[in-house]
């Protein structure tokens, strides 16, 4: 049926149920997959002409960076040590300075994924209510089944 699921994160707890059944169902299937997290771009603001604003210095962004790096990292690690426990294959992936959907969708594409599993949401209040639900992006757009979970 399936052999190669694309499995998404932001490590958070309703991800992880994503992360959970879609380990479960691959190892199942005796399918391989593949663990992504994206890490958006940090929005500055520079307000307008002669207006207030904030725009990081250079030693801030590179911190920033190494933050984020080192998080995403993590929420890669404990996935695939997930993986490795139910002896399903696994690679990861960490997509910098992407929007999910996106990278989400050209991930799937570019390894040759026939499924994307996702949990129905990863954000909370104005988070979710300023970017909008990634899923459904997903959803919207992609040429291969998503199974969501909740």
């Amino acid at each position: 049926m399936y052999q190669h699921i694309l499995l998404s994160t932001d490590g958070s707890a309703v991800a992880q149920k994503g992360i959970d059944q879609g380990l479960s169902l691959a190892q199942g299937l005796d399918a391989k997959v593949t663990i992504i997290t994206v890490t958006e771009q940090l929005h500055t603001y520079a307000g307008p002409a002669g207006g207030v604003g904030w725009i990081p210095a250079p030693d801030e962004m590179v911190e920033y960076e190494a933050g984020r790096k080192a998080a995403a990292d993590k929420v890669l690690a404990e996935a695939k040590a997930a993986a490795d426990r139910l002896d399903v294959e696994a690679e990861t992936v960490h997509v910098p300075d992407a929007l999910p959907a996106q990278a989400i969708l050209a991930v799937a594409k570019e390894r040759g994924c026939d499924l994307i599993a996702m949990s129905s949401h990863g954000r909370r209040g104005l988070d979710r209510l300023l970017l909008g639900s990634q899923t459904s992006e997903v959803l919207a757009h992609s040429p291969i089944p998503v199974l969501v979970i909740r």
